[in-house]
């Protein structure tokens, strides 16, 4: 597996380096905590440890893992108080059994899903949940740009996914349902984060340079952060509405045998 370290190491995307992502993996940390269980959490593919400096904020005992050594530095400068290893997944061997195990954004970049997720499970303890998030090919975002002739189909892998995010794939709900059914892990729960009907850069202009008060969002409380309500706004739709959401996610636990 020596070529896919050195595969991580050479991506250059961080999460806590674009807005943008903070404020989406802030969403994600809520969709957990709404499903997971404390007081024990395992985040696998724990980049630089914005997400996991947040789930300290709700868990004893958290543990980060990431197969770049790099992020792992950046992560213990980031949240001192969780600990750290850095590993790829697959090859992962704790003397330890987690109550909730996150994958959050990383079977979209393995060689093998379904051997990432049978690892996830031996790390659960008696009952305890795993939870993956992936992005959703069939997102609002993806259909229209497919409509619009951006994408030939939208499971179609762009340069940027390629070259700097380092994804091998997309999802849709079935595919990850059907990769938690073959790596021995019981769906117990599925739903979508962030109703995103423009694609990230679209997005991040929005946020950065919408004229938020001159076009009249305002109403009659000017007090309100109103690009904070849009995204929180954006966030509760997606809960209705899942298979439209930027991101998809399962829930489960290691089934019966």
């Amino acid at each position: 597996m020596s070529d896919e370290v050195t595969r991580q190491e050479s991506l250059t995307w961080e999460r806590g380096s674009y807005e943008w992502y903070g404020i989406l993996g802030g969403f994600q940390v809520q969709s957990v905590l709404e499903v997971g269980q404390p007081p024990s959490l395992l985040d696998l593919a724990c980049g630089d440890g914005l997400l996991t400096a947040r789930f300290c904020e709700h868990f004893q005992r958290v543990v980060g893992i990431d197969a770049s050594a790099t992020h792992i530095e950046k992560a213990r400068a980031r949240c001192p108080q969780a600990t750290f290893h850095v590993s790829l997944v697959e090859e992962l061997d704790l003397d330890e059994r987690f109550d909730t195990v996150t994958l959050l954004n990383l079977l979209e970049h393995v060689v093998d899903p379904v051997e990432v997720l049978q690892a996830a499970g031996r790390h659960l303890k008696p009952g305890g949940r795993v939870i993956v998030h992936v992005p959703n090919a069939l997102a609002i975002n993806r259909r229209l740009g497919r409509l619009m002739g951006v994408l030939q189909d939208e499971h179609d892998l762009s340069e940027w996914d390629i070259e700097v995010a380092g994804h091998r794939r997309y999802y849709d709900m079935q595919s990850l349902i059907s990769d938690f059914e073959e790596a021995g892990l019981a769906v117990t729960a599925t739903g979508g984060v962030f109703f995103k009907i423009l694609s990230t850069p679209q997005v991040k202009w929005f946020l950065e340079r919408g004229r938020w008060e001159e076009w009249g969002w305002g109403g009659p409380d000017r007090t309100k952060d109103w690009r904070w309500e849009f995204c929180r706004a954006c966030y509760e739709i997606g809960k209705e509405r899942p298979e439209d959401c930027n991101i998809i996610y399962a829930c489960g636990e290691v089934a019966d045998v």
